[in-house]
């Protein structure tokens, strides 16, 4: 009775979005499916004050990598000894010592090794004794989906197109830590979530999407921004107000924003009263994006 193959995948992943997924399709198609991944991001190593930020917690793509098809999920510490490794010390030390290889899938554009002297093509073409599948980068409209262009679409506000890139609406995690609390003294009370310096934020603006803390997911309208219509300097703010709920209480637990559509740019009113108008008819149309 033959055994099942050992296919490992190898990549950073992240966001884990349709291209990934792809890969992941790819090897379960193979045998059991096996995730190679490194944490920091290989940037952090060679160039520290170029290190992109993340699309998800390294925690949510590990458990996104299983939700799509890992079966395991192995995590490198990218440090500068193993950036020092020489393709073949790689796929010897790594692939078939550590992981115990049979196949090995990985995109087009893959690198590995000392100064990326390894490229996909030197993999397959090796004789480390394991079967190797080279896919295709996913495009969508023309261009490669990529991490990279997912995050200058969120950085540009562009989060529906995201979205479609990563199958599943774009989300920010934190504490919810203490603001100046001038939405609750005017009726609309926010929970102000602290970031992952890493975090990609999306532009500033007024967006229609969803609050989770716990078990509980409430429609919410977000706003990101410096909130210029009232004096003082601050840094940008990611916060959002759960519709119709004026008495949570959720200081210092986890957080989730989820963004579903964007409503419109920050702007700057000559006051309390426009500003008012202004939120309600936001929290209108946050409405009517999340069919409420």
């Amino acid at each position: 009775m033959s055994t099942q193959k050992n296919c490992v995948v190898i990549g950073i992943f992240d966001g884990v979005h349709r291209g990934h997924q792809e890969l992941l399709r790819m090897a379960g198609g193979i045998g059991r499916v096996t995730v190679l991944t490194f944490f920091p991001h290989p940037t952090f190593v060679f160039a520290p004050e170029r290190t992109p930020s993340q699309l998800v917690p390294l925690e949510d793509r590990i458990h996104l990598l299983m939700d799509n098809g890992a079966d395991e999920v192995v995590v490198l510490d990218f440090t500068p000894e193993f950036a020092a490794m020489s393709p073949d010390e790689f796929m010897a030390k790594i692939l078939i010592e550590k992981l115990k290889a049979d196949h090995v899938v990985v995109g087009e554009n893959f690198t590995f090794g000392h100064k990326a002297a390894g490229t996909a093509q030197y993999l397959q073409e090796s004789k480390h004794g394991f079967e190797v599948t080279i896919v295709k980068l996913e495009e969508n409209r023309g261009a490669p989906v990529s991490s990279t262009r997912i995050r200058h679409l969120i950085a540009d506000g562009d989060i529906e197109r995201a979205a479609d890139l990563l199958t599943r609406n774009f989300y920010l995690k934190g504490p919810v830590v203490h603001g100046e609390k001038r939405g609750r003294e005017i009726g609309y009370p926010t929970a102000n979530i602290g970031l992952d310096s890493l975090a990609t934020i999306p532009a500033d603006g007024i967006y229609a999407g969803y609050l989770s803390v716990g078990a509980n997911k409430w429609p919410a309208a977000i706003s990101i921004g410096t909130n210029p219509t009232f004096p003082g300097v601050r840094g940008r703010q990611v916060e959002a107000y759960a519709l119709d709920q004026t008495d949570l209480d959720l200081y210092e637990q986890m957080a989730t924003i989820e963004f579903v559509e964007r409503l419109r740019d920050t702007l700057k009113f000559d006051g309390l009263e426009p500003l008012l108008e202004q939120m309600a008819l936001d929290c209108l149309n946050a409405k009517r994006v999340l069919g409420l």
